[in-house]
């Protein structure tokens, strides 16, 4: 009931908040003989953490993940994980003038409205500082469906502002053109395309020295998916999908294969045609597949076995240090400038977190496929 839960038979639960103790995840549903450690866990947290390049918030957290139980010498045993990640660089005293202000853009009066009462540290529990033990359960649902389907999650970033990047096809980026730029060295941005990404930062860092922000948009494809997964009704794959991403941080939007595109095609140009070739190694069943790939990977909320694409639209951040006009707990008119150590931009820090949400959903509804169609 409260919300504090994401999935069925691969289930995670969180707690934490910006400025408490730590975060912790409970992993719930996750096989036996799994190899995990926390080299594993950091290489993605990593990509999540504050402080990685100029333009992100320079909190400067570690965030180095405590395995507390579920592996016994560097594989799951197949009982409940725990993973707890510290809050080391916390700066509290940066939110004492907002105690009884709303900031505008932020959770501030929802949560007022929901508890009467709220942590305004930070964003409290609506804070993307929780999303550090997401990213390290998605670390698990990667190596889970790398093993049972060779399934890969690939996000990047796609658009900053009016800046999109060319991605001529999807399932073809790699993780290192996402990480690295031509020259070898950090592509802070996320973004494969290089020219694109240049511009990205350059309209990043002017928004940062105007003390302001820009939102985006974020694409994240899942390769090597078999057809099966997902339901026909309440629990189809991408309405999971759905649910998953925007219960991220800032997330606005999401859309899958053409999108919002649909509605300017007629049927007979948006329907992708079938084809099919021998099964390999001799099998009865052929290998069904689409020519084109306007679906993004799911057709009844089913899994086709194309690649899975998605994008989400991101916000730009909401606490400035550029004055705003807003009220007070009391309805009393007022300003203010939020102090702390922000995002001028949230996408390259969100494509990690896009990533892991992506493979959560998939782990749970492999672990279901194959509880309930044991003949496949």
């Amino acid at each position: 009931m409260p919300g504090n839960s994401f999935g069925q038979a691969f289930r995670i639960t969180t707690a934490g908040e910006s400025h408490g103790p730590g975060n912790v995840v409970i992993i719930d549903g996750v096989p036996p003989g799994i190899p995990i450690s926390v080299d594993d866990l950091q290489i993605d947290l990593d990509r999540r953490r504050p402080g990685q390049s100029k333009i992100v918030t320079q909190r400067d957290e570690p965030d180095v993940p405590e395995i507390l139980s579920g592996v016994f010498e560097g594989h799951t045993t197949g009982t409940s994980l725990a993973i707890l990640i510290r809050n080391r660089d916390q700066r509290s005293k940066d939110y004492s003038a907002i105690k009884d202000v709303y900031r505008p853009g932020h959770a501030d009066y929802s949560f007022d409205a929901k508890y009467g009462f709220r942590d305004y540290r930070g964003g409290g529990r609506s804070s993307a500082r929780e999303t550090t033990v997401r990213v390290a359960a998605g670390v698990v649902a990667k190596k889970l469906i790398e093993a049972a389907f060779g399934g890969r999650v690939t996000g990047y970033v796609v658009q900053v502002g009016d800046i999109r990047a060319d991605v001529p096809d999807p399932a073809a980026v790699t993780l290192e053109q996402v990480e690295r730029s031509v020259d070898g060295s950090p592509n802070i941005v996320r973004c494969p395309d290089a020219a694109a990404a240049e511009r990205m930062i350059a309209l990043i860092e002017e928004c940062r020295k105007a003390g302001d922000s820009i939102g985006g948009a974020a694409e994240i494809v899942a390769t090597n998916v078999p057809p099966g997964l997902g339901e026909p009704v309440f629990d189809k794959l991408k309405a999971d999908l759905a649910k998953a991403l925007f219960s991220l941080p800032a997330v606005l939007g999401v859309e899958y294969g053409i999108g919002f595109g649909c509605v300017t095609m007629r049927g007979s140009r948006h329907n992708d045609v079938f084809t099919a070739e021998p099964a390999p190694g001799g099998g009865e069943k052929p290998e069904v597949s689409t020519e084109t790939n306007r679906h993004g990977g799911m057709l009844g909320g089913i899994s086709t076995g194309m690649p899975i694409v998605l994008r989400a639209a991101v916000k730009p951040t909401s606490s400035l240090p550029i004055e705003q006009q807003t009220i007070s707990k009391d309805g009393e008119r007022t300003s203010i400038s939020t102090k702390g150590r922000h995002d001028p931009c949230l996408l390259p820090r969100f494509v990690p977190m896009a990533e892991a949400m992506i493979a959560i959903v998939l782990a749970d509804h492999w672990l279901r496929w194959q509880s309930q169609c044991t003949n496949q």
